[in-house]
């Protein structure tokens, strides 16, 4: 067992037991990505580990325990991509009705006036970069499945008027958040947009679309158009990258105190360069050398590994968000000052993810 991608899922076994998992987006991110180097590899160990974390969790009605659809709150959602193929290799309907439960919040989900769904419903009128990965592959693989084209037209109005709300014409880079409202303390009273970048934010995004990308019909209008915001924002995310090969938390503030070299947003680049190279959505020669620098930089710096021979992921964020209480205003000194974590599942898992990406380009 060489891989890497695979030895971090099973080191991420040896901690994580049924029991442990609440229904959270980083939770089901870290066992999706599992799922994938455990599929990529035939490991035939990986899906019942998986399948004891879900199984607690899922009733037979398809009820999710501790998920309440009356909050709103997208990032519930991410958590049900692995719910496909536990419904498809046990065949147990709970499975199936839990996808239907989480659709039924996408469907009655709040919007701003411009159509992109609020992040949460106690964050209203606002547009978070990170909803759109929170939601955005789960709805575009169900809408595949269940063959509702006229949601892939949503799917991709939202990830073209969040860049649009959201860019920054001078980086090219896209701010964390928007506010339709203008209310928040946060929020720019001309622009609507929070006040700095955030580099797993970005990664975020970046991944919504590479993702939702693998259920679009290729014949779909907005394609090509959603091919061609990835790369000019990957292309101005190139131009931050660090000479260690990683991304500083606040991209565009390399050499400020207390910014630092961060794993979760780094992995995230790293793994939608190389799915882009896969995939054939870009030629850019750039791509190939900045995801193996930005993986060699990860490992070099935060990769470590334990006397029982476990992988452990330093350098992560731990989180970062805007409003709330106490209230978050979206500063460079609070962007700074959130704790820097190990093992944290939003960095394992997008990590496992770009080990397993790197694997298939060699």
């Amino acid at each position: 067992m060489d891989a890497l991608s695979l030895k971090m899922a099973k080191s991420v076994e040896s901690y994580y037991r049924p029991g442990d998992m609440k229904w959270h987006y980083e939770h089901g991110l870290v066992l999706y990505a599992s799922l994938k180097a455990g599929d990529y590899y035939k490991d035939d160990s990986v899906y019942p580990w998986v399948y004891s974390m879900y199984d607690r969790l899922i009733g037979e009605d398809g009820s999710i325990a501790t998920y309440r659809e009356g909050e709103f709150n997208l990032d519930q959602i991410n958590a049900g991509r692995a719910l496909f193929v536990l419904y498809d290799r046990s065949k147990e309907e709970r499975f199936l009705k839990a996808q239907d439960r989480l659709k039924s919040q996408l469907v009655n989900q709040p919007r701003c006036l411009c159509g992109v769904y609020w992040h949460k419903e106690i964050y209203p009128w606002q547009i978070w970069l990170d909803g759109l990965y929170m939601e955005g592959p789960f709805n575009a693989e169900y809408a595949k499945r269940h063959g509702d084209v006229a949601v892939f037209d949503d799917i991709a109005d939202q990830l073209k008027k969040t860049y649009e709300c959201l860019l920054d014409s001078k980086t090219g880079l896209v701010f964390h958040a928007y506010d339709e409202s203008r209310g928040q303390r946060w929020s720019n009273l001309i622009t609507g947009q929070s006040p700095h970048f955030w580099s797993r934010s970005i990664g975020w995004y970046l991944m919504a679309i590479i993702d939702v990308l693998d259920y679009l019909p290729e014949d779909h209008k907005e394609r090509e158009n959603l091919i061609e915001i990835f790369n000019k924002l990957m292309s101005s995310v190139l131009n931050f990258q660090d000479e260690s090969g990683m991304w500083y938390q606040v991209p565009d503030e390399k050499g400020r105190d207390r910014n630092y070299l961060e794993t979760s947003g780094t992995s995230m680049f790293a793994y939608s360069l190389f799915k882009s190279i896969r995939m054939g959505y870009s030629t850019d020669s750039r791509y190939i050398e900045a995801a193996k620098k930005a993986m060699d930089g990860i490992r070099r710096i935060y990769l470590t590994q334990d006397e029982r021979g476990i992988y452990h992921l330093g350098g992560i964020c731990s989180v970062a968000g805007l409003g709330g209480n106490p209230y978050r205003d979206g500063s460079f000194a609070y962007y700074v000052k959130e704790k820097i974590a190990t093992d944290d599942f939003k960095g394992v898992g997008p990590f496992i993810l770009a080990c397993l990406e790197e694997e298939e380009c060699k």
